[in-house]
């Protein structure tokens, strides 16, 4: 994706930034993109505290972007809520059809479901099971959204959304990695009437608006740290011109924040969002954590507890690795 060069004027010293970060690993109750430990660094800012939680398989130039929406966060004044609290939905790794309750009854009071798919190594049959077990869980006023992170080729997804129809999904997100082929796709499922999402194709792209100009995609899912920002964030979803959903990229509370900042500010909401993810964690850096309650989470910054911050600091060897991260990311935005 093309990075939006920072002026180095308006960066806050390297040295300040290194000077409040803290290097965190939280551990998954259930693996969940092939990890189960979530590291993450904490910043405090003169706004308060942000989040640098770009995946460690990203390359710096990626991750410039996530340092950039750090800083804007932690150092910049964020636009106004429009609203107080964000509905969210519960997330379903790839688990077993028979962990879906224990994995849901993490999310409280949440009506609506995202579900991985296509996971290395399974099958269809997998993925059909854990959906309807989904199904049987929430009733049928539930919503279920599945997401396949690109995995699937036209033919693929053509034909996994048809096995899946059954159990009336919401959407399909990113169901094939190119917008070509979501573009086909969605030709082909149409007269299904359910919706593609592009996910991927947004925030990994050189052009992140070239999925909604190809018409590649019914609604958007938004991330705002791999965006830049909240602000940037929205210009994206302005100039979209489609709906979209607010999802975190397995933030920690404080990194949710942001997400939720973005969800409040943006003028149309029309979907749950996907920043319940700390729901997936066995500990968190707030007390309390950020956790859907009733279905929702509230607006607002929030700031980590002390303790679950030396409680939770990564090991020694990996702090000094994102703290070299962090300076070689800083060099890109022109610091």
């Amino acid at each position: 994706m093309e990075r939006v060069s920072n002026d180095a004027a308006t960066l806050p010293p390297l040295d300040e930034l290194l000077s409040s970060a803290r290097v965190v690993a939280l551990p998954l109750a259930v693996r969940f993109r092939g990890i189960e430990v979530r590291e993450a660094v904490l910043f405090e800012g003169p706004e308060g505290w942000t989040e640098f939680s770009p995946f460690v398989e990203y390359d710096d130039h990626e991750a410039s972007a996530w340092l950039t929406a750090a800083i804007d966060f932690g150092w910049m004044p964020q636009p106004l809520p429009l609203r107080h609290e964000i509905a969210v939905n519960a997330t379903v790794p790839a688990v077993a059809a028979a962990s879906v309750p224990e994995v849901l009854a993490r999310f409280d009071g949440c009506r609506t479901a995202k579900v991985k798919v296509a996971e290395p190594g399974q099958r269809l049959a997998d993925d059909i099971a854990r959906v309807a077990a989904v199904r049987i869980a929430l009733g049928v006023e539930g919503r279920i959204r599945i997401d396949a992170n690109g995995a699937w080729n036209v033919d693929e997804a053509e034909h996994a959304i048809h096995a899946l129809a059954e159990y009336d999904l919401e959407y399909a997100e990113q169901p094939c990695e190119t917008v070509d082929e979501l573009a086909e796709l969605r030709r082909r499922v149409k007269y299904m009437g359910i919706p593609i999402a592009a996910d991927e194709s947004v925030r990994k792209a050189a052009d992140p608006l070239a999925v909604a100009r190809a018409g590649a995609a019914d609604l958007l899912v938004i991330k705002v740290q791999p965006l830049g920002g909240v602000r940037r964030a929205l210009g994206i979803v302005a100039e979209a011109g489609l709906p979209v959903v607010v999802s975190s990229a397995l933030d920690t509370s404080v990194g949710l924040a942001m997400g939720a900042a973005l969800a409040a500010a943006l003028p149309q909401l029309d979907y749950d969002c996907g920043l319940g993810t700390s729901s997936l964690f066995t500990a968190d850096v707030v007390s309390p954590a950020l956790v859907p309650r009733h279905g929702v989470l509230p607006v607002g910054r929030v700031s980590p507890d002390p303790v679950l911050l030396d409680e939770h600091a990564a090991a020694d060897e990996r702090a000094e690795w994102w703290r070299a991260r962090i300076a070689r990311c800083y060099g890109l935005l022109g610091g």
